[in-house]
């Protein structure tokens, strides 16, 4: 997850820890979940290890389910100050 701003980046790096992402993507819960923090590009990346099974590794085709787990997390809803709508 990536922001535009750093008064954005400021509230992600707060709000969207592992036990919040837990609960945003129920699917993730008892499997080994690992934030990366990138504060220069104002992103957080997670690592969950087993959700997408073997992974795009594992073959030698194009392996889409990592990008639709990403938009899943965006689909979910979070109270997000007024100041950065």
């Amino acid at each position: 997850m990536w922001v535009r701003s750093d008064e954005a980046w400021r509230w992600l790096a707060h709000e969207l820890t592992v036990e919040r992402f837990r609960e945003l993507i129920p699917e993730a819960r008892g499997l080994p979940v690992t934030r990366h923090v990138l504060p220069h590009l104002r992103a957080l990346n997670f690592l969950v290890e087993g959700i997408l099974g073997e992974g795009v590794a594992a073959r030698a085709r194009f392996d889409p389910q990592a990008k639709a787990l990403g938009e899943w997390l965006r689909s979910r809803h979070l109270d997000i100050p007024e100041a950065l709508l």
